[in-house]
């Protein structure tokens, strides 16, 4: 097994895994099996959603695992809610799937919905013990600062798509000035723009003998953006973890700086079909 990963403390003293371990797009009958891997080879943090519809059998990966709970740190999201006042009525399900007493990190998926409700009942799940940190995903920085400015507790974590090839440098730091860390979703872009292959981190790698993925990582936690990359293969979660023992050099970080293209590669929240689209699938 490899060293403990990094920490970054967050806005309430609550300590996280700069990287992790994320059970997106893994199916159900898999996810057991994925997440006991991840834990043996390390990894002390998972990440998974109510609509990843996998929580279930990371709760089992947990359980059998034998690793005391106050080692792990476990993320879960609340889904856009048809009834925001059902805000503690999902986090109660989730917490029931999991199989847990409490999550060390509770975020709003979406920025959209009443998520102002389903905030301030966050916030008592806080005050409670029962989510040691709430947070918030792909919220844009106008959206992130009128929620720190209109409720009583700021966000810990913002998690938004970070990758080589959409950097969100600014958005990060403005997440500093109000104490919000950032996390990165989609970290190796899901392999578009031909990121595995690409000259720029291809030769980077070759320069520590790191793989293309290594460097990302690497890149991305030396700028202090935590990480949750999936696999549900063992040897690329065990290199996934292997990247602490290298500095990328300024030199490098510049020449990374240069892939930024400012924009999604995904889907963009501000667009109103996405909207309608993510509001349609409420309550999963």
């Amino acid at each position: 097994m490899t060293a403990p990963t990094p920490q970054v403390t967050l806005n309430n003293g609550v300590q996280m895994p700069i990287l992790g371990f994320g059970v997106f797009q893994i199916p159900p009958e898999d996810t057991e099996q994925a997440v006991t891997d991840a834990l043996a080879a390390g990894y002390r943090h998972i990440d998974t959603a109510a609509a990843y519809v996998n929580e279930e059998a990371v709760g089992r990966a947990i359980a059998v695992s034998g690793i005391p709970r106050e080692e792990l740190f476990v993320t879960t999201k609340l889904w856009i809610q048809a009834d925001a006042n059902n805000t503690r009525r999902a986090f109660d399900a989730s917490l029931q799937r999991l199989g847990l007493d409490y999550v060390d990190l509770y975020l709003i998926h979406q920025p959209l919905g009443d998520y102002y409700t389903e905030w301030r009942a966050m916030e008592e799940l806080n005050r409670q013990g029962l989510a040691r940190a709430i947070g918030v995903s792909n919220f844009y920085p106008d959206r992130l600062v009128d929620l720190i400015l209109n409720t009583e507790i700021t966000p810990a974590v913002d998690q938004i798509e970070t990758h080589p090839f959409f950097q969100r440098t600014a958005d990060q730091e403005l997440m500093r000035e109000h104490g919000v860390q950032i996390q990165s979703w989609g970290g190796f872009a899901e392999g578009k723009n031909d990121l595995f292959t690409n000259a720029t981190l291809r030769e980077i790698g070759e320069a520590h003998g790191k793989s293309v993925a290594q460097v990302v990582l690497r890149w991305l936690t030396q700028r202090g953006v935590v990480a949750i990359p999936k696999s549900v293969r063992p040897e690329r979660m065990a290199e996934n973890l292997d990247v602490f023992d290298v500095e990328l050099t300024d030199e490098q970080m510049a020449r990374i700086a240069t892939l930024d293209t400012g924009a999604s590669l995904f889907f963009d929240h501000r667009d109103p079909a996405m909207v309608a689209w993510l509001n349609g699938r409420r309550d999963s």
